[in-house]
């Protein structure tokens, strides 16, 4: 059998009806991870569909308890041909999130998938359920045309968690490196750059949320009694943030900037234009880092956003000097910023600025991890998925947004490239969560290219590649 052998039965698994009838009831069963009622449904996920799945491509599966979360198991699945060969990693996660099925269109049901014209719409299409199943069914089809044999070995490690955080996975990590270890991780979460270009990305930006609070007094005042002589926290706050971030998005804080923009990202992403379809938003050309360009300040620079801020009751306004106020905001960061550091940082800088009445307080850090775009695991994928498609994919160098990337950076120590099967438009984590058809079938081509060209790899890492994916 042949390469062009597995990319055509990967087709027809999709062109015959049955992967939107294996991701139908997959996505029929309501994983939402953030509710601890659906437990049940997040082990029958695994039980059900993915355990009977790959334990029929040979693999040994074991559902490992979560050292940090009870609910949020863990399925690893390996399937070992020789302790000697190489090991590929592969991540994806089987929760989801809320579904919030009042928001959704009214002739949608999130846990039914609806097909109108080529958009599958559903909870979990995008994120992540189909792309996983992408994953799953193209190794299969490798499997087939290579007579059952591979040439490397695969650990699959399927999260129930992600979308509440993923706790416990960097802790997982710790306690199986053993059984976790591999070679490469290629996982697929998040979008591609836009839904026609197929997309390598090599890692996140990180994420540190920050609760920012003026309190001044116990009780709100009658704003005419007293307006003129009593902090008005809300206006304290207000300054703070614009002590933070200026009028037209730029970060004042010099410990939250990143030190430039290294060169090979600069040149990857001369090549990448923030997605404009017409299921995206308008781009605002004069917000953020002055010049830069829009893909830079998107994916290669730091952006301290504001989530939700509250002073009073907005929606029941009173004749009174509210007692408190609070922000919730987020720093979205790029590799080379001290994550640690960022609570600090901005205590430093409100003193040095006259707010040392503005309490601090860091919620949630999610490091930032990006490959090398010289790895010469790079060119070799892009190779993969050019030969595969015909067109020129996009390379990343990382995510706008975060995923749980760090834990195989850092504790696993691997290589990570991450071949997405989604568009920004897709609403993930929105109502009305769809894929695109047209997506999904060539996700299916990618993906048994990439698993085929492994089995033809002679040294892990390629030594080089050339246009066609091969190593020389």
């Amino acid at each position: 059998m042949s390469r062009d052998a597995s990319l055509a039965g990967a087709v027809a698994v999709f062109d015959s009806g049955e992967f939107l009838a294996q991701l139908r009831r997959r996505v029929a069963h309501p994983s939402e991870s953030a509710f601890p009622e659906r437990a049940g449904a997040l082990r029958a996920y695994l039980d059900e569909e993915i355990v009977p799945a790959v334990e029929a491509m040979g693999f040994q599966t074991r559902i490992l308890d979560n050292p940090v979360s009870p609910r949020h198991q863990f399925l690893v699945a390996t399937r070992v041909e020789d302790e000697s060969l190489p090991t590929v990693l592969t991540y994806g996660h089987g929760d989801v999130q809320p579904a919030h099925a009042d928001q959704w269109r009214d002739d949608l049901d999130p846990w039914q998938i609806t097909v109108d014209g080529e958009r599958w719409y559903g909870r979990g299409v995008a994120d992540n359920k189909g792309q996983h199943t992408v994953n799953l069914v193209a190794l299969e089809q490798v499997l087939a045309a290579r007579g059952g044999r591979l040439g490397y070995n695969v650990t699959l490690l399927l999260d129930m968690g992600e979308e509440f955080g993923s706790p416990g996975l960097t802790e997982l990590c710790e306690r199986e490196r053993e059984l976790l270890a591999a070679d490469l991780l290629i996982g697929s979460d998040g979008p591609r750059v836009a839904a026609d270009r197929p997309t390598v990305f090599l890692g996140t930006r990180g994420s540190v949320n920050l609760a920012l609070r003026v309190h001044s007094r116990d009780e709100a005042h009658h704003s005419g009694n007293w307006g003129g002589v009593l902090v008005n926290p809300a206006i304290r706050l207000a300054h703070a943030l614009g002590a933070l971030v200026d009028a037209r998005g730029r970060l004042l804080v010099d410990a939250l900037r990143p030190d430039g923009v290294p060169e090979p990202v600069r040149r990857a992403l001369a090549d990448i234009p923030v997605d404009q379809g017409p299921d995206s938003p308008r781009l605002d050309a004069d917000w953020g880092e002055p010049g830069l360009t829009p893909s830079e300040r998107l994916f290669g620079w730091n952006t301290l956003e504001v989530l939700a801020m509250k002073a009073g009751d907005p929606d029941g306004p009173v004749n009174a000097i509210p007692p408190s106020a609070r922000a919730h905001c987020q720093l979205r960061c790029v590799v080379g910023t001290d994550v640690a550091g960022v609570g600090d940082a901005v205590r430093a800088h409100l003193v040095e600025q006259g707010f040392a009445d503005v309490e601090v307080e860091v919620e949630h850090v999610m490091a930032p991890t990006r490959l090398d775009p010289q790895d010469p695991w790079v060119p070799w994928t892009l190779a993969s998925l050019e030969r595969s498609t015909g067109t020129r994919p996009a390379l990343l160098p990382n995510l706008g947004g975060s995923l749980p990337n760090n834990p195989f950076v850092e504790v696993l120590g691997l290589p990570t490239v991450w071949v997405p099967h989604s568009y920004p438009g897709c609403a993930q984590h929105a109502p009305d969560e769809h894929l695109p058809a047209p997506l999904v079938r060539e996700s299916l081509q990618v993906m048994a290219g990439l698993w085929w060209d492994l089995g033809e790899l002679s040294s892990w890492p390629p030594a080089s590649s050339d246009d066609e994916g091969n190593t020389r």
